[in-house]
């Protein structure tokens, strides 16, 4: 996940460069300066930033005497500039602009794909996806192939920013066939297995990213180098080659922090902490956590900063700093809180825009048929063609099929909308929806002056089972804890996987005490796992408690106080409960 969604946001203005084939000279000598100047600014715009700057500036002055065609293309530059200097609002005004009111059908194109790629960095979802469906049904009238390829990045993108990995390597193999240049061929190669990666569709993985990444060295694109070198250090990771994705990271480390490019930059520390980290280096994994977060954009909450912030809380509450590791906590709970949250969006966004397109073509598609049915009336009327009664019935039938794919479309939205809510593999609420419901639970208790407990929950040795098992027998272990957990819940109990094999629980009107009764026969239900033939091995899991008359009615603060219970728990031999902020009330099996 790290290194996908840099490599999301490294194809801002990088995609969007290309060459000018726009103006043409018209009569008189200044018409034709003007166009060139417009040609030449296009060119240089990545490779003489400045000098571009100074082009427009002196076009920007000429303005009013600029034909209809080259004030457009004037329009979609300064778009260009402003999302190359970063103001976001004015690139996504000025794109939209000319991809709607553009004559010539490749500046349109292009400054579609700009608007795409501006709203997206802007967070308006929907808005993206509806202009990719505008920008997509324009692409057949598109015969500049540099123009082609940037809509088509712009769909690939964001079809792999919602995992839909199969649209995005269809897009990105489209991308491939339309240029043919060595930047054009890394790109879209790095964007195939990007999602291929993600997919698990790679036949040999370290041979298929090293040959991506030569590619992409050779044609001299070292920040799609470096996207690539980041799914190879997670495949290194995830199979143990901990020096391997170290040796990766750190060689060409130096060589990226001077590009500046903040996005990857945060990527790599983030990765470089997780690999220390798994060596046993807590100094170094520090180090990179810190730096991670330095490089990190302001007001972005990406995947590298959530996992920098939560490796901090961990290695500071190890080392006993519980005042910075109570700070980290609350920085990664807000950090991941609004990742979740805008994932969510993005995820609910292209449902909704794609159930919208599909239920105007149903809808235009059953007015045609409407219009048929009442011309094959008339000609009834007026021939008595027994036939065409058949046909009519026909189309009856054709608009039936058509209410009923509309009812089906419905059931599948509310369905979509229960996945939004609910973790795919134990059907138990996710965390962002039991965040959600456990805060209007708490504010209900307050407002009736009852006592409320937060259970957190953690399976022992879990990444143990994974390892020596295999991740479907530890798929198996976290759905036969779920069952063991929800045999005691009620139904006003608020239940959802937090992340990984951690669990919360928030049960209303509840004591301490009652509390902590509660935690130890969940503990207990979950130790009898053990003793099935099926998986046939030792499950066991830890408890941390917090009351609402000990930490008040804050989320945050019971999950704080309820993990630093669990954490006591795991330091007292694991298998047992803590409850309380000094640890009162062990229970120990």
């Amino acid at each position: 996940m790290h290194a996908r969604t840099c490599l999301l946001a490294m194809v801002g203005v990088l995609l969007l460069a290309g060459h000018a084939d726009f103006a043409r000279a018209r009569p008189g000598a200044g018409a034709v300066d003007r166009a060139a100047s417009l040609k030449l600014a296009d060119s240089i715009k990545t490779t003489d930033n400045a000098r571009f700057a100074r082009l427009l500036d002196e076009l920007d002055r000429e303005a009013s005497q600029l034909p209809d065609e080259q004030r457009w293309y004037l329009r979609y530059l300064q778009a260009w500039e402003a999302a190359w200097v970063g103001d976001y609002p004015r690139a996504t005004e000025l794109a939209i602009a000319v991809a709607d009111g553009a004559g010539d059908i490749t500046l349109r194109a292009r400054a579609g794909a700009t608007s795409v790629n501006m709203l997206g960095l802007g967070h308006r979802y929907a808005e993206a996806f509806t202009r990719l469906d505008r920008m997509l049904e324009l692409l057949p009238r598109v015969t500049d192939p540099l123009a082609r390829f940037q809509v088509e990045g712009e769909a690939q993108q964001l079809y792999t920013g919602v995992e839909q990995y199969d649209l995005a390597i269809a897009f990105a193999n489209r991308m491939k066939r339309e240029l043919a240049t060595p930047d054009a061929q890394c790109k879209a190669t790095v964007y195939a297995l990007n999602a291929e990666y993600h997919m698990g569709a790679l036949a040999s993985p370290e041979r298929d990213l090293l040959a991506g990444i030569k590619l992409c060295t050779d044609a001299g694109e070292t920040l799609f180098a470096d996207g690539a070198r980041g799914f190879l250090a997670d495949y290194y990771m995830d199979r143990g080659r901990i020096a391997d994705a170290i040796d990766l990271l750190e060689a060409n480390y130096a060589d990226l922090r001077r590009t500046g490019y903040r996005n990857l930059i945060s990527q790599f520390d983030a990765q470089l902490a997780r690999a220390y980290d798994l060596r046993g280096d807590s100094a170094s994994a520090r180090q990179h956590a810190l730096a991670a977060i330095r490089s990190s954009i302001s007001g972005e909450y990406t995947k590298p900063l959530i996992d920098a912030y939560r490796l901090l809380y961990r290695i500071d509450r190890e080392a006993g700093r519980y005042r910075d590791a109570l700070s980290f906590h609350e920085k990664y709970m807000a950090a991941d809180k609004a990742y979740l949250d805008d994932v969510s969006a993005r995820a609910l966004a292209y449902q909704m825009v794609r159930q919208k397109v599909q239920a105007k073509k149903t809808e235009v598609d059953a007015l045609a048929r409407k219009n048929q049915i009442l011309e094959l009336q008339q000609a009834l009327d007026r021939k008595a063609v027994e036939a065409s009664r058949l046909y009519i019935a026909v189309l009856a039938l054709g608009l039936l099929a058509i209410g009923l794919w509309l009812l089906r479309l419905k059931r599948s939205q509310l369905q979509f909308m229960r996945m939004a809510q609910c973790d795919s593999l134990t059907g138990i609420y996710n965390r962002k929806h039991f965040m959600s419901e456990a805060e209007y639970s708490l504010r209900y208790a307050q407002r009736s002056a009852r006592g409320a407990c937060l259970v957190l929950i953690d399976l022992d040795h879990f990444k143990l089972i994974n390892d020596t098992y295999g991740h479907a027998t530890g798929d198996q272990v976290l759905r036969r804890a779920v069952a063991a957990c929800q045999e005691h819940m009620r139904s006003t109990d608020v239940f959802g996987r937090l992340g990984g094999e951690e669990f919360g629980v928030l049960l209303p009107e509840c004591s301490m005490d009652s509390g902590i009764e509660r935690a130890e026969a969940i503990r207990r239900s979950v130790a009898m796992l053990s003793d099935q033939p099926d998986p046939g091995i030792p499950v066991s899991a830890s408890f941390g408690v917090a009351f609402t008359g000990e930490s008040g009615y804050d989320l945050r603060q019971l999950l704080v106080d309820a993990d630093q219970a669990l954490y006591r728990a795991k330091r007292a031999g694991r298998n047992c409960v803590v409850a309380g902020k000094q640890g009162e009330g062990v229970v120990v099996a």
